[in-house]
C-alpha cells in the first residue's frame, strides 16, 4: 500500500471510529470523497481548478449545516425578480402567499436578495425562513429580512445556490422575472423532466390581470411543445395561478394522498396515505399502463429494504416498473391519486 493510500485509510478510520454507527453506503460515499480530493491533488491542478472545487464543497457543506436542523420541516422555494418594487401588486401577492403558507406550517426558501425574495421574507418572517444569497458586484447584500440570521447562506457560484434552492423544497412558487427567475424555471422544469429531481408541485404566480405566464405558456405550446421539443404531457409539471389561495390550494393537493417516491432497484415505490379502492385501482391501471415498463401495478405494504430503513413503514404502496422515462404522465398520476377521495 502506498503512502497515500495509508493516509487515506487512516482518514477514514479515524473519521468511522468517532461516527461507528454509518451505513456501509454512507462509508463508501465518504471514502470516494476522500479519494476524489486525493485524485484531484495528484493531477497537478490548476490554481483556478482547485478554487473552484474547494470553494463549491465549501459551500455546500454550509448550506447542508445550515438546513440539517429544519430536516422535517416542509419548504417551499420562491423564485422571482429582485427588480420588482415594494409598492407593485406582485411584491404583495408574494408578500400574501409566504405569509399564509407559513401559517400552515411550511417554511420559506428563497435567494435573500430584494424584490420578490425579500417579499417572501417579509411575509413568512425571518423565524420561517431561509436564504440562499448571490455574491454579486452590482448589488448590495442580503435583504434587511434576513441579514445577520443564522439560516442566511452567502454563495459565490450560482450552480451551488440552485442546489439548494431546489434540494430542501417540496415545493416552488415562480413570479415573474428576469432572465435568472426563467432560468431557475426551466432548469427546475428539466430536472423534473428527467427525472433528476423528486415530484413536487411548481405553481407560476402572477396577479389576475397579468399576462407573463400566460405569455411564456403560449410560447412554450406553440413553439417548444409544437415542434416536438417536449412531450405534450410535460405541461403537468407546472400550475399557472393568480391568487395566493389558488397556489396554496395547489401545493397542499399535491401532498393530500401522494406522500413520496423511491426507487428500490427496478421498480419504483409511491407512498400513499391512503390505498384505493377497487375502482380506483382499475381506472389507474387503465388511464397509466404507458409507464410501465414490464408487469403491472401493485398494491403492497412497505418493502423489506424500506422497513430495515424505518422508511415511512406503515403507509400502504404503490410498486410498479417504471420505464423511467415517462414523467410527464407520472406526474399525471400523482394527480390522479391525489383526486382519489380519501
Amino acid at each position: 500500500m502506498s503512502s497515500t493510500a495509508a493516509a487515506v485509510e487512516a482518514l477514514l478510520a479515524a473519521i468511522l471510529e468517532e461516527h461507528p454507527e454509518q451505513s456501509r453506503q454512507r462509508r463508501d460515499l465518504m471514502r470516494s470523497l476522500v479519494d476524489n480530493v486525493v485524485i484531484l491533488a495528484a493531477q497537478d491542478p490548476d490554481t483556478l481548478d482547485l478554487k473552484i472545487a474547494e470553494t463549491a464543497l465549501g459551500e455546500l457543506v454550509e448550506a447542508f449545516e445550515v438546513f440539517a436542523p429544519y430536516r422535517d420541516e416542509k419548504k417551499v422555494t420562491i423564485f422571482g425578480s429582485a427588480r420588482t418594487k415594494p409598492t407593485s401588486p406582485l411584491y404583495q401577492l408574494a408578500h400574501d402567499f409566504a405569509a399564509r403558507i407559513a401559517h400552515e406550517g411550511w417554511m420559506v426558501v428563497t435567494g435573500a436578495g430584494p424584490g420578490i425574495m425579500a417579499a417572501g421574507i417579509q411575509g413568512a418572517g425571518r423565524e420561517r425562513s431561509f436564504g440562499v444569497n448571490i455574491r454579486l458586484p452590482f448589488e448590495q447584500g442580503a435583504n434587511e429580512f434576513i441579514i445577520d440570521d443564522d439560516k442566511l447562506i452567502e454563495m459565490r457560484y450560482f450552480f451551488t445556490r440552485k442546489v439548494m434552492l431546489t434540494k430542501e423544497s417540496s415545493a416552488f412558487a415562480v413570479f415573474p422575472g428576469g432572465f435568472g427567475t426563467l432560468d431557475e424555471v426551466f432548469e427546475l422544469l428539466t430536472l423534473l423532466q428527467t427525472g433528476k429531481a423528486s415530484p413536487a408541485p411548481v405553481v407560476l404566480v402572477d396577479t389576475p390581470d397579468g399576462s407573463y405566464w400566460r405569455d411564456w405558456l403560449a410560447f412554450v405550446q406553440e413553439r417548444v411543445v409544437s415542434d416536438g421539443y417536449v412531450s405534450s404531457t410535460d405541461d403537468g409539471f407546472f400550475t399557472i395561478v393568480t391568487s395566493a389561495s389558488a397556489a396554496i390550494e395547489e401545493i397542499t393537493h399535491f401532498y393530500r394522498n401522494y406522500h413520496s417516491l423511491r426507487h428500490v432497484g427496478d421498480r419504483t415505490v409511491i407512498r400513499l396515505r391512503q390505498a384505493p379502492t377497487a375502482a380506483q385501482f382499475e381506472t389507474l391501471r387503465e388511464q397509466f399502463s404507458g409507464l410501465l415498463a414490464s408487469g403491472d401495478f401493485e398494491i403492497t405494504s412497505a418493502l423489506d429494504i424500506e422497513k430495515k430503513s424505518n422508511d415511512v413503514p406503515d403507509l400502504p404502496r404503490l410498486v410498479f416498473t417504471f420505464d423511467r422515462q415517462s414523467y410527464g404522465l407520472l406526474r399525471r398520476l400523482i394527480t390522479a391519486i391525489n383526486d382519489w377521495t380519501v
